[in-house]
């Protein structure tokens, strides 16, 4: 099973579509939607655990040239969900 998480992106103005291409080849992100506002990109990733999710957005998306920073949020399981 994996964890979800939420990244939400802010970038330097005029990047944000090149994040999102190379946003595009990260294997453990799922969706990418660009936003008006702050912030300026969510992704949903799938994750096989948290310390994947650290090499993810500390290695990969802060690689990213003109990504500024991100917050993030781990999904955590309620007993009901686990039951589904």
């Amino acid at each position: 099973m994996s964890d979800r998480a939420y990244i939400m992106i802010n970038v330097n103005p005029g990047l944000t579509s090149s994040v999102v291409k190379a946003l595009g080849q990260i294997k453990a992100i799922k969706t990418i939607d660009p936003c008006w506002g702050k912030p300026d990109i969510i992704v949903v990733a799938d994750v096989a655990d948290q310390d994947a999710l650290t090499q993810l957005v500390l290695s990969k998306i802060h690689g990213i040239e003109g990504v500024t920073q991100t917050d993030t949020h781990l999904v955590y399981r309620t007993p009901e969900s686990n039951a589904k």
